[in-house]
């Protein structure tokens, strides 16, 4: 790397730029990421959570996301990403905000600083694009959306440009209009895709060859009895599937135990019940793109993907738009000193 007694930095429209608009670059930096963290090629601290009084929310923090990564290309960074419910109605901004710092692996300077927002929710959705090669049905056309905000809109844009043979997207949020935005968002570009606004969380879920949960919810709210076979659960908020799914599932798989088994979300309420634990986990999310675990078997299986977000998404996705602005000088270079 150069330049390190400056920075670069990229805001939101250098990493449009740069190929952000679309799903490839952060699907093919994702499956780099999750092969370094099934080789064990990472450093990835427990992500502290800062809160403070009135922060009523489950959605009220700033988060700390550091990470190291070693491999061919060595880099460290961090993503400081903030969020407030209230955002949207009170400031008319995004819930969420970030930013990312990366840091040259052999001095520890700084390097780089971008707007992280963007990032973070592309990341999140090329989790479910990679997983779907893995764990979804080969034939599958109906994909369920529950929670229709920016992440849903990112999750639903990796899909249809990674697997055009999704025939119906179905949508529900409590807020109808956000559906309705939604829809119209994709509906003009995708002519041959059907998108069913349902009235119901229930009837979302029956119809879900994959179904993609991207709400803020605090409570589980899906039983087991909605899910029906062969189904892909891509648990992207964390909190809206019953605990007793986990125990039903063919398979349960996370993108990393120590990060997903903390926090009071359903798994580490579960384990701290006696009823789950590492050994009943099927596998972590790189041990399957590596090949060490198996994926899907069969047609039948219930598999449910609970992913807490790992650092590492965010650090590998960053050093490939930074490489990139260093290839093409994009970006605006400060001094440090």
């Amino acid at each position: 790397m150069s330049h390190l007694a400056s920075i670069r930095y990229l805001s939101q429209s250098d990493l449009l730029n740069l190929g952000a608009n679309h799903s490839n670059a952060f699907i093919e930096a994702i499956s780099e990421g999750l092969k370094l963290h099934a080789n064990k090629q990472f450093v990835q601290p427990l992500k502290p959570y800062l809160r403070w009084e009135n922060a009523n929310h489950i959605a009220d923090r700033i988060i700390a996301m550091p990470c190291y990564l070693s491999g061919h290309d060595p880099i460290a960074g961090i993503k400081w990403i903030g969020s407030r419910q209230h955002n949207p109605k009170k400031f008319n901004l995004p819930r969420a905000s970030a930013l990312i710092i990366l840091n040259d692996a052999d001095t520890n300077y700084p390097v780089a600083v971008m707007e992280g927002s963007l990032i973070s929710a592309m990341r999140t959705a090329a989790i479910t694009g990679v997983s779907i090669k893995y764990l979804a049905k080969k034939d599958f056309t109906d994909v369920s959306v529950i929670g229709c905000g920016p992440i849903a809109q990112m999750q639903v844009k990796t899909v249809l440009e990674q697997y055009p043979q999704t025939r119906t997207i179905h949508l529900f949020d409590l807020n109808q209009d956000a559906a309705e935005k939604l829809k119209l968002q994709f509906s003009s570009e995708y002519p041959n895709v059907h998108f069913d606004i349902h009235p119901d969380a229930k009837s979302t879920v029956q119809a879900a060859d994959v179904l993609i949960t991207c709400t803020v919810s605090d409570k589980p709210y899906i039983p087991f009895e909605w899910i029906k076979k062969g189904c892909f659960i891509s648990n992207i908020s964390i909190m809206d599937i019953e605990p007793e799914v986990f125990l039903q599932v063919d398979k349960v798989i996370v993108d990393d135990w120590d990060q997903s088994n903390r926090e009071k979300k359903v798994i580490n309420v579960l384990v701290e019940e006696g009823k789950f634990s590492r050994e009943k986990l099927h596998a972590e999310l790189g041990e399957i793109i590596t090949g060490d675990k198996k994926g899907r078997e069969n047609d039948e299986e219930i598999i449910l993907l609970n992913p807490m977000g790992m650092a590492i998404d965010d650090i590998v996705c960053a050093r490939w738009f930074f490489n990139a602005a260093e290839k093409q000088n994009i970006g605006t270079v400060l001094p440090l000193i």
